[in-house]
């Protein structure tokens, strides 16, 4: 007689805590991490039932093995995703079965085995700035003076100024940009629920109390968006491919006449292009760390710690160079 499977056995039996209750609130991970995690498990249930024929009613977490678990990483390569896609889906399988091996500690065995299954090789790639200081002048004063023209400029100007991500500038409320004070900032919502305070610089804020005086005379009130679009006589918050959309009109009409300019700039780019200018000017990782809102300077360095060509002749000649004879004698 075939064994009866309990509930509690099922790979999926802890999937709702770990999305509903453990990662917004004991994890405090945002809800669009919580999303993504959803439909990388959803991905997961899918190629169990459609491709290995295994309804999720029989699929246990003795079944998760190092060598199923491959088979899937290997299964989503020749589907033709991206390695870090790959990796991404990975991650949430084994970041979930270590949640439930903290609640079943007789499982630790499967979550160990789990988590060795290797990651695809993700190419090393040298990640675009903006380095034309011209360039990027033209690009934040591109919008001109009108009152959409101001807008735009003050998104632009905001999104390098600060580095602040795109999600963020939306989710900033009038409340939590503070322009009249001795040290004007902004007070940025980032991920995880997580506050920082990034200072203004002076040429920014009189574009700012600009943008204010024409959009936010009449509402000051803490939940009024600081950037909104208006739909049907309705103001929300603009959304981030509209802000995506801003930053390609506007780096498109500068390309004209600077044609060496990245040819796709999006928002995140002027996040990259402010942290990087921070990084080649001295300014300590701790620092750039804490503007950027990183937990771990490890993630700024790997991202935002881009040598200009200028400092790594610097560094090359503080080993000095052969004088022209012992030069000649190398050829």
């Amino acid at each position: 007689m075939k064994k009866k499977i309990l509930k509690e056995e099922l790979f999926f039996s802890l999937t709702w805590d770990y999305l509903n209750i453990f990662l917004p609130s004991q994890h405090q991970d945002s809800p669009q991490t919580a999303e993504a995690y959803a439909d990388a498990l959803t991905i997961f249930r899918r190629y169990l039932s459609d491709n290995c024929g295994i309804p999720i009613e029989h699929f246990r977490f003795a079944d998760l093995t190092y060598d199923f678990l491959l088979d899937y990483r290997i299964f989503l390569e020749n589907k033709g995703y991206k390695p870090r896609t790959v990796n991404h889906r990975l991650t949430v399988i084994t970041a979930y079965m270590r949640y439930v091996a903290t609640r079943k500690p007789d499982l630790i065995q499967i979550y160990m085995n789990v988590s060795e299954v290797p990651y695809v090789t993700v190419p090393s790639r040298i990640r675009e700035t903006i380095d034309d200081k011209e360039a990027l002048a033209m690009l934040l004063s591109a919008p001109g003076p009108s009152k959409i023209g101001i807008r735009d400029q003050v998104i632009l100007v905001i999104l390098y100024d600060t580095a602040i991500r795109a999600d963020e500038l939306i989710e900033l409320d009038v409340t939590d940009v503070n322009f009249t004070c001795s040290e004007p900032y902004l007070r940025i919502h980032g991920k995880g629920d997580k506050e920082r305070i990034v200072a203004l610089s002076e040429k920014t804020v009189p574009l700012i109390r600009q943008y204010m005086e024409l959009y936010h005379e009449q509402h000051r009130q803490k939940a009024t968006p600081f950037i909104y679009t208006v739909i049907k006589g309705q103001m929300g918050r603009m959304s981030e491919r509209n802000l995506e959309r801003i930053v390609k009109k506007y780096s498109d009409i500068v390309r004209k006449s600077k044609p060496d300019l990245p040819p796709q700039i999006y928002p995140h780019m002027l996040r990259r292009t402010r942290a990087t200018g921070w990084y080649r000017d001295g300014v300590p990782i701790e620092t750039i760390a804490v503007l950027l809102g990183h937990s771990s300077t490890l993630t700024t360095r790997k991202s935002y710690t881009s040598p200009s060509v200028e400092m790594l002749r610097r560094e090359m000649e503080k080993s000095g160079s052969p004088d022209a004879e012992s030069f000649e004698a190398l050829l």
